[in-house]
């Protein structure tokens, strides 16, 4: 049995097309995986620290995101919402 090499060479030639590296998938996937694992408890932390941070930078200048939202204002709208899905949730599950 032969070992076929599929790496590209590194020549870096201005020919040569990109090759799309799906880490951005993997990297949503993970973060699936850890939320459906720990549940509201994980939404409601992981909303609430995005919410803390957005706060911040709204207060900071941060007027436009680039999230898919654009306006910081929504965006925090967004989370705020999420972060209730979590508590209730929560709530839920513990009963």
């Amino acid at each position: 049995m032969s070992a076929v090499n599929h790496s590209r060479p590194a020549s870096g030639g201005a020919g040569e097309a990109a090759v799309y590296d799906p880490l951005r998938l993997c990297i949503f996937a993970t973060v699936a995986l850890l939320g459906w694992l720990a549940g509201p408890v994980a939404l409601l932390f992981f909303a609430g620290l995005g919410l803390v941070g957005c706060r911040k930078a709204r207060r900071s200048g941060l007027t436009r995101s680039k999230c898919l939202l654009r306006d910081t204002r929504l965006v925090m709208g967004y989370l705020t919402v999420l972060a209730l899905a979590g508590a209730v949730g929560m709530v839920m599950w513990i009963w």
